[in-house]
């Protein structure tokens, strides 16, 4: 089958054109372009300093680039922090993955976001509905088919793998457009990486596109759409694992393979 020359271009859920980002005389960004397409999972891979890690701060709000522009569908946007992003339904799951052990499971999940009681109780001493919060939070977890004991137990009692999905279930609870996974399966054992690797997958089957930000190779081409090769402060590349092979990608990654003008472009 041949594809459709004619088709209309599809506008990305999630873009950016032309960002830099300068540290003193160290640029860490340079013309760096993005895509993200609806409903896709797209990995993002490059070596140690290729900027990348730069790029997805810039696309959650942590940083401000110096210049380029951010677009949300083909509205153009800036974002001065993370809670702008936010409030355009962009999360993002950082490798830390800025949760409190000590709280359980659904105080985490609403942090920041809490759930108010009725009546005076919440709007003037602010008390927050713990049933509430709790049964929406074990409601969403069945959804997600995440296995955890209870939502009323601590996050400190959880394994590496149960904290990473509690941190991607507040992610997608609260991410309408975009989710951003920072390394989400670094320092997890195969079973662990699987079921995050699953919940990825589930996540983009409820039709919310994914950044996947990532140094294994095998996930990447697992679950990835699209890989976008981050080199030297900008986009090198974008391939499809079904065209090229994982050695292929690895060596635009380090620059020992050029990509083609339609990879270099981000449309092939």
């Amino acid at each position: 089958m041949t594809a459709d020359t004619h088709a209309a271009p599809v506008t990305p859920v999630l873009s950016a054109t032309g960002l830099t980002k300068r540290y003193g005389s160290v640029v860490a960004m340079q013309d760096a372009d993005f895509e993200l397409l609806p409903g896709e999972v797209l990995a993002v891979i490059g070596d140690n300093g290729a900027g990348k890690s730069t790029l997805i701060k810039a696309l959650s709000g942590v940083l401000i680039p110096d210049a380029g522009q951010i677009r949300v569908g083909s509205t153009p946007v800036t974002f001065r922090s993370a809670r702008d992003a936010q409030s355009h339904g962009i999360e993002t799951v950082f490798q830390d993955l800025a949760l409190t052990p000590a709280l359980d499971i659904a105080a985490n999940l609403f942090m920041g976001r809490e759930l108010r009681r009725s009546g005076l109780l919440g709007s003037v001493l602010r008390m927050t509905d713990k049933p509430a919060m709790r049964r929406r939070s074990q409601e969403f977890f069945d959804e997600m088919a995440i296995r955890v004991k209870s939502v009323a137990q601590p996050v400190e009692s959880l394994s590496g793998g149960q904290r990473q999905g509690v941190a991607v279930a507040r992610a997608v609870a609260f991410g309408r457009r975009v989710i951003i996974m920072d390394e989400p399966t670094a320092a997890l054992g195969v079973r662990e990486s699987d079921t995050v690797i699953e919940l990825i997958k589930r996540i983009r089957s409820r039709g919310i596109p994914v950044v996947l930000i990532s140094h294994d190779m095998p996930h990447v081409f697992e679950v990835a759409d699209r890989v976008h090769v981050h080199r030297q402060g900008r986009r090198a590349a974008v391939v499809r694992p079904g065209v090229r092979s994982m050695a292929e990608v690895v060596a635009l990654m380090t620059g020992a393979l050029e990509p083609t003008e339609e990879e270099r472009r981000g449309i092939a």
